[in-house]
């Protein structure tokens, strides 16, 4: 659309599809997913073939589209020509974002503008403002292009320069110290209205403290979903009195889902809810995806998940009985249960995949199939014969592990799996189950330098089960109390 600017062509989008979600394009060789596949071979095709199905599945569902241009310089030349061939793909009523995180001189700033705006056509693109206004001025002598300054930003190390404190003495009408993020926020979005921000989905309160500085702006949220983004807490922060003022970004949540499009409207859904003040517990927004409903109603008639009376080993009396070891007779709902896993895996840093023996060997034997992410495991003792390994699989030091369990309850297998591997030389920062049980495994991961990801928690499940008549709320609420120890 000539001529309209970048933030009145995002709010038309918005309203169109109804949408603050913005997917991200970002295509990995290694999580190709099969069925994009060449038959020649031909990475690139099969690449441009899968961003070409996610923007035809999730476009009645976003607001805009964000490919991050790393993963295609990654690819060299041919990385660029598929660039310029999905950003083509792209309807031209949808904004495109160019996620580049661009920052230097004005002279280079000016090259680097002229890329993003006029050879490829972006709508808008992310900067850097360390180098400061100069840096920043000549994309904006693009009057009808948006920028989203880095803010806030949602990795783990953003509090090493965002939050360093700064003495702001020029400002009379404030409190004189404030953390360098805020500044930022107050700083450039005073520079020109076509500046939005990058801030992280993992910090809340971030979101909320720079709402307050900059009311007006454009928030980009990257971290929902894997990183750990908080939905609800992300949109009670951020969002403006007009039920705008967020982006939301997902990427390979949708791209690696088994129905791009369906994982797209359930997030756009998701979020309308939070935004028109209701609660995704109640019977008119879905707990669940379709997907996930489908996985849950599998496991409960494989009677995987049992409610009833039963006498553990402990001799302790509990209303629910979960067997995830009956995956391995189920090979359908083994293969959708990977692929929920594997929505979780695709934003960690991975090398290969660890089962924990034993229970989730099949597990993470089924999602290195389906991601194409190796596999290896530790053995619970060590071999006598052979070459005596304790760890099975082909893996180097140094590697990144997620470690894939079938559930959490005290955490304790998952501890002393990644212990096995840590004294490898491995990295184990991870691990990703089905069903956190909600009984303190989490805090004790947690205190092991391991950051617990569940596709499910206890609390969701019998939330769902009950708000769709599979549960009676009386069985719930005797499972909540057995969780929290107040059971007899």
């Amino acid at each position: 659309m000539p001529g309209q600017s970048f933030f009145s062509k995002l709010v038309t989008a918005v309203e169109r599809n109804d949408s603050l979600l913005c997917v991200g394009l970002d295509p990995l060789p290694e999580q190709l997913p099969a069925v994009y596949r060449s038959d020649t071979g031909n990475i690139i095709a099969s690449l441009l073939a899968w961003n070409k199905a996610v923007i035809v599945a999730t476009s009645p569902y976003v607001c805009a589209y964000k490919p991050n241009i790393a993963f295609y310089e990654a690819l060299g030349l041919p990385g660029m020509n598929l660039l310029a061939a999905t950003l083509a793909a792209i309807p031209p009523h949808i904004p495109i974002i160019l996620d580049a995180k661009r920052g230097d001189i004005d002279s280079t700033a000016a090259a680097y503008a002229h890329a993003c705006f006029d050879v490829w056509g972006a709508d808008a693109v992310t900067v850097s403002p360390y180098l400061g206004r100069d840096s920043i001025r000549p994309f904006l002598d693009y009057p009808d292009k948006g920028l989203f300054v880095l803010c806030h930003t949602s990795n783990p190390g953003a509090a090493d320069f965002q939050e360093l404190e700064i003495n702001e003495w020029r400002s009379l009408d404030r409190e004189p110290h404030q953390p360098l993020y805020i500044h930022v926020a107050r700083t450039t979005t005073r520079w020109s209205a076509n500046i939005g921000l990058v801030v992280g989905a993992t910090f809340p309160d971030a979101i909320r403290a720079t709402r307050d500085a900059a009311p007006d702006a454009w928030f980009l949220v990257p971290g929902i979903g894997a990183q750990g983004g908080d939905l609800e807490a992300v949109l009670d922060a951020g969002l403006r009195p007009d039920g705008q003022g967020l982006i939301i970004n997902a990427s390979r949540s949708v791209a690696l889902a088994p129905d791009p499009g369906e994982a797209a409207r359930y997030l756009r859904d998701a979020i309308n809810v939070v935004r028109r003040g209701a609660r995704p517990q109640t019977s008119s927004a879905p707990i669940f995806t379709p997907a996930l409903t489908r996985l849950v109603d599998g496991l409960v008639n494989l009677e995987a998940i049992k409610f009833g009376e039963f006498t553990l080993a402990s001799g302790r009396h509990s209303p629910i009985y979960i067997d995830l070891r009956l995956l391995v007779s189920a090979p359908d709902l083994l293969a959708q249960a990977a692929d929920a896993y594997a929505a979780v895996v695709s934003d960690l840093p991975c090398d290969r995949v660890a089962g924990v023996p034993y229970a989730a060997l099949p597990i993470g034997t089924a999602l290195s199939l389906r991601t194409g992410i190796p596999m290896i495991y530790p053995r619970k003792e060590a071999k006598a014969y052979g070459l005596g390994k304790d760890i099975e699989g082909a893996w180097q030091p140094g590697y990144c592990i997620v470690l894939i369990e079938d559930l959490i309850t005290s955490g304790g297998s998952i501890i002393k799996s990644a212990e096995r591997l840590r004294e490898a030389g491995l990295i184990v920062e991870h691990v990703v189950v089905l069903i956190d049980r909600e009984q303190g495994g989490v805090d004790n991961l947690a205190a092991h330098g391991i950051t617990a990801h569940s596709v499910f928690t206890m609390t969701q499940l019998l939330d769902d089960l009950v708000a769709r008549d599979r549960l009676p709320a009386e069985r719930a609420g005797q499972v909540r109390a057995f969780l929290n120890g107040s059971y007899a």
